[in-house]
Parts: C-alpha cells; structure tokens; sequence
C-alpha cells in the first residue's frame, strides 16, 4: 500500500502478530472435526472483522485469513506446529526490513509514482473535458467518465496528502517535499477548475455552428494543456526536458484577439455568447498560470520560508482513522456491512470446508482459499471477482496442461511458478482475471514439482475453485444481504452536507472578500471527497441485481444533481478566488439563504426517507417553486448591471456568478421536489 512509512511499518508488525497467532491455532485444528468447525467458524469472523478499521487494517485482515488458509497445508513431518508458525513470523520481519530498508535507499519513490500518477490522470481528465466541446458528443458517457476519474484522481490526491504530510511530520520542513506539496496545491486547483463549468454547452454548439473556429482553437488549447502535463511525468528529475510556454501562450494569444473582433461585431442581443466566450477563455489563462506555477517548481527553485505551507494548516486536510476500541462495540450490529460481511464470510468458509471433507477432495482449503479472495462486502464486486476467477483458472488450467504435457522438467517448473507468481501479485489491482490465470500457473507449477499426477491437481484445482466461486455468489444473495440501496441515503445525505458546507464557505467568503480562508479550502476537499464516495457507493447499487435497485432512477438523479452542485460551486469558487469581485448585494445575500435552508431542508429529509420502502409520491402537492420567479429576477439583475456600466469585468461577473448561482438555486429546488417524492403520509 502507499502512504507513510510509519503506517506501513505498524500494519507488518501487526500482521506479522497476526499470522504467527493463527498459523499456530489453525496448526492444531485438523487434531477433532468437532472442534475445528466452530473454530474455524470464530476465528474466520474475528480475523475479518478488524476491517472496521479502514483499508489498511483490511489488509491486515486478508494476511490472517490467509495464513488461516496456509496453516491447513503445513503438513511437513519434520517441522512442529510452533516452529512452523515462527518461520511465518520470520518471513513478515524480513518483509518489514526490506520494506523498511528499501524507503532510506529511496525516499523518493512513493512520492515520485504517486506524483506521476496524478499527473496522468489530470492529464486523462482534461482530455475527457476537452471531447465535451467535441463535434456532437456523448456528454452522459463523457460525464460519467469524469466522475470515474475524479474518484480515482480524489484517492490519490488523498493518498498523496499523507504522504507529504507524515513525512514532514517525521523529518521536518523540506525544500524537496515543499516544493512537491507546492505542485500538489496547483494540481488541485487545477482540478477544481477543470470540473468548474462556466458555459453552457447547448449554447456553446449553437455558437460553435457560427463559429468553428472557436471550436477548433479551443480543442487545440486543452489538447496542449493535457500533452503538457502528460509530459510532467519525465521532468520531475529532469528540469531541461519542461516544455516551453510558447505554444500555449500564442494560443491564448490567439483566441484572445478573435474574441475581442468578435466583441466588436457582436449585436446587442448576441452579447451574452460573447461573455461566455469571454468567461471559458478565462478559465483556461487561470490554468495556464497554474501550469506555469509547476513548471517553475518543477525546474527546482529555493523556496523561501514564507512559500512553504505551515504544519498546522496541513493537519486540517488529513483524514485520521479512527483506531478506538470501542468501534468494535459500536460495530458489532446487523446494521453494520462489516459485521454481516464478517458473519457471512465465517459460515461459508465452513461451510465450503466441511464440502471439501464430505467428498474427500484432494485440497479442500483451496475451497476455503477460494472464498476469502473472492468474498468482498458488496455483492457486485464478489459477483466480478467470482466470474473473473473461475475464468481466469479455467484458463490457466489450459495453459497449465498443454506445458506440463511438453515440458518434463522441475527446475523448469520452478522457474515459472516463480516467474507466474510475481505477475499475477504486479497485474492483481489492474486486471484480477489475468491475476487470476498466472495465480494458478503458479500453483500448478509448484505442485508439479512436488506431485507426479499433475493433471490430477489441475482437476481438484479446477473443481475447488468453481466449488469456492459458486458458494461465495450464493452466500451473497442468500446470507445477511447487503443491498447498497438500504445504505445510499446516508452517501447522498453525507455528500449533501459536504456541499453545504462548501457552499457556505464560500457565500461567507465572498460577502467579506479578504484572504481565502482555510475552512474553504479543507471544505471544498472535504466536498470532492464525499462526491467520490457517493460515486463509489451508487456504482455499487446499479451493480447489483435489478430487483434490489429500489428508486434507482430517482436515486440516480440526486447523485447527479449533487455532482452538478459541486461542478456550479467549483466555477464559482475558481471565479471568486482569482478575481477581484464587486460587493455582494442583497439580492446575493438573499439567495444565498434560499438555497442554504433549500439544502437543510434536503438534509432533514434524508434523515426520514426509508429507501427499503416500494412507495414514491410522483408529484408532491406541497412543493411550490420559485425558479422561474428567481430566473426573471437575475436576468433583470444582469441587464441592469449592462446597462449600467461599460466595465467588461463587471459584466463577466455578473454573467458567471448570477448564472451560477441560479443553477445552485435550482439544482437545490430540484433536490427538495426529488426527497418530497419519498414522503408518504
């Protein structure tokens, strides 16, 4: 896992513990099959159970379920039970000593392929952002391509955070790890202001149509942008390989001169497409300066004391888990999915065991083996790894067989069992049918080396594995289910706040102007992050069977109105942060509150809607909108400022925040009817 060496450093030790404990229990346990089952049985549940303490302790978890797995094939005649256990101790501290070892000959290399990473995936983002304005595009699979990354993009940013944060915990202030968490500032903000939205892109084709060059010129900008940061990840160490500057500023250059001919062109009624123009040029010159802000850190400067980021404001942005005991009290409930995962997963793993005896088969705890890689919390990923596995045996099996049939020699088995092994663990988070496949071309090998009957291994091997998947699909659906739809309210109500509060940061921030305060920025991560776990947890709904996905269409639509509230914050907040802005009126103060008690009132529906419940109220009577009274009021607003002032700035103002802030009122409207559905008398 990546992260602090500090946290990896406890998570072996306490594995470490963990398996010398278990491999010494699970040693004794073939001594009574009456007492092996209820063992088998507890210890299951309580090694599974420790993932209540988020992803690193799962990890933890998966060691012990696995050494649990492995204490059933010590069958050596020469090594005790204890001695056996001691020598799967040794192995984890030597691990840690590696591992240990490996971060002081490279400090460097977490923060160096995590910093890559992100710049990729930005880089992926902005070329999905860029076929947006493409020639009639798929924006619904375009969109849901960008909140994929943006999830992905969220848990690195997060991953890296602690990173750079530990670190200067544990060493102090750094210039190498200033200057990374400097990049790393810039990366977020330009994230930010890639999901920022400040056109409307029904309007922007219709101007395109006029307009192609427009069209074509922008594309080229963004396509530059991202080949610019792609090409970050081979500067980091080699500042003479940093693009120049040149092509993106007489690109902006450009589109800068056509939009002020076109300003001078355009008719009355025809100014609003000039401000919008206007406006998304903007945004991309704020990019611009932000690439230009890496490429300086990235070409190693000195940094002076007043450019590094204070200690204290950096704890604020670090999600601590929470290692309280008594967690596990507060767990212990079938309301709780790692609790129902733990019990379920203990009673299959049993119960496949006790399947492995009943017929004799020749390894029955690769059954059991089977189960603990394939089960997983929701039903949608054990579904995938269930079907992905068997393939991914099945084939190895082939590959497996025609080998073994040409090739008669053990070193040569041994050098592939090896060789297998250390693909199947490289390809395990990428591609889990591929790992699957080089998984069992590593277990046949080394069984070849071992057993004559190698095509009798290959059939118990086959058999074990489909016995483990189809016992694992059925304990899904049969045992303690845990549909995401009885768990989607708390995600949606969780990520509603987020952007409450983001929302009211940046309302307060705005009405007192002065320097951006720190709540907004911890606010805002705080907002992509809840959005990325919303992501998550709706992924995990559509993929489970259509007769569990109660509401989902409405359900969908609230997960997409609360992304495009935070892509109407993230405009605002970008536009807010890089300008200098007029005064807030009292119309602004107004609507403001609307949209505030607007999402309040969400929030306390959220907390009574029972989504178990079959019932939905099409059209709630007691919903009264004010968008169109709201919308009539702004146009007004921004015809008078027009009017009123030859500013261009002013104008472009009150273009982009009065025509977000309608959005946001909207969007807010729309929440509010889309909860009342849910509101039976």
């Amino acid at each position: 896992m990546s992260g602090n060496l500090k946290h990896k450093q406890i998570g072996i030790v306490f594995s470490t513990l963990l398996v010398i404990l278990v491999s010494f229990i699970g040693g004794y346990l073939e001594i009574s099959n009456y007492f092996l089952f209820p063992v088998l049985g507890v210890l299951t549940f309580c090694i599974a159970f420790i993932s209540i303490y988020g992803f690193r302790a799962s990890m933890v978890s998966f060691s012990g379920l696995l050494a649990l797995v492995l204490s059933f094939s010590n069958t050596s005649e020469t090594l005790e039970v204890y001695q056996y256990a001691l020598w799967i101790g040794a192995g984890g501290l030597w691990y840690l000593i590696i591992s240990t070892l490996w971060f002081y000959l490279n400090p460097k290399a977490y923060t160096e392929e995590t910093l890559n990473e992100i710049f990729i995936l930005t880089a992926d983002f902005l070329d999905t952002r860029k076929k947006l304005i493409g020639e009639h595009p798929d924006r619904i699979k375009l969109q849901t391509q960008l909140i994929d990354l943006k999830i992905e993009l969220t848990d690195l940013h997060d991953t890296f955070r602690e990173i750079l944060i530990s670190y200067r915990k544990s060493s102090g202030k750094s210039n190498y790890q200033g200057k990374r968490l400097l990049i790393f500032i810039e990366l977020v903000e330009l994230l930010e202001t890639a999901v920022a939205n400040p056109v409307n892109y029904e309007t922007m084709d219709v101007l395109f149509e006029i307009h192609p060059k427009f069209k074509i010129d922008f594309q080229k900008l963004l396509s530059e942008f991202s080949q610019q940061i792609r090409s970050f990840e081979n500067c980091i160490n080699y500042s003479k390989k940093i693009p120049s500057n040149k092509v993106l500023f007489d690109a902006i250059k450009s589109l800068e001169l056509d939009i002020s001919k076109l300003k001078n062109e355009t008719k009355p009624e025809e100014y609003e497409q000039y401000l919008m123009l206007q406006n998304f040029l903007d945004y991309q010159k704020k990019q611009f300066e932000k690439l230009k802000k890496i490429k300086w850190l990235l070409g190693n400067p000195e940094l002076t004391t007043d450019e590094l980021v204070p200690a204290d404001d950096l704890k604020r942005f670090v999600n601590t888990q929470d290692y309280n005991p008594k967690l596990i009290l507060r767990s212990f409930s079938f309301r709780n999915t790692i609790f129902k995962h733990s019990l379920r997963l203990a009673i299959t793993v049993m119960l496949g065991y006790g399947i492995g005896l009943y017929f004799d088969l020749q390894n029955p705890y690769w059954i059991i083996l089977t189960i603990i890689i394939i089960m997983r919390p929701s039903y949608g990923l054990t579904k995938t790894r269930s079907k992905d596995r068997v393939i991914g045996t099945l084939i190895g099996a082939v590959i497996a067989s025609a080998l073994v049939i040409f090739v008669n020699n053990t070193y040569v088995y041994g050098a592939l069992g090896v060789l297998s092994l250390t693909i199947a663990f490289s390809m395990v988070q990428k591609n889990y049918k591929a790992s699957s496949t080089f998984v069992t071309l590593s277990v046949i090998f080394i069984y070849a080396i071992l057993e004559p009957n190698i095509v009798k291994v290959i059939q118990f091997r086959v058999i074990d594995t489909v016995i483990g998947a189809i016992l694992s699909f059925m304990a899904m659906r049969l045992l303690f289910p845990a549909w995401s739809f009885m768990e989607i309210g708390n995600s949606i109500k969780d990520g509603l706040k987020a952007n409450t509060a983001f929302f009211n940061s940046l309302s307060k921030y705005f009405q007192e102007k002065g320097k951006v305060p720190l709540s907004l920025k911890v606010n805002r991560k705080e907002a992509f992050l809840q959005m990325s776990n919303l992501s998550s947890a709706f992924q995990r709904m559509a993929q489970e069977p259509k007769s569990k996905q109660n509401h989902i269409d409405s359900i969908y639509e609230l997960v997409e109105i609360n992304h495009s509230f935070l892509t109407a914050l993230a405009s605002l907040s970008s536009y807010i942060q890089n300008h200098k802005t007029t005064e807030a009126t009292e119309e602004f103060k107004i609507l403001s509150k609307k949209i505030e008690d607007n999402l309040y009132t969400v929030c306390s529906q959220l907390s009574t809607i029972n989504f178990e419940s079959k019932k939905i109220n099409p059209n709630p009577l007691d919903f009264k909108s004010e968008s169109d009274r709201v919308k009539l009021s702004i146009d007004n607003l921004t015809d008078d400022t027009i009017l009123n002032t030859k500013n261009v700035h002013t104008h472009m103002e009150a273009h982009l925040i009065w025509e977000q802030m309608y959005w946001l009122f909207s969007l807010s409207e729309k929440m509010l009817k889309l909860t009342l559905r849910f509101k039976i008398d």
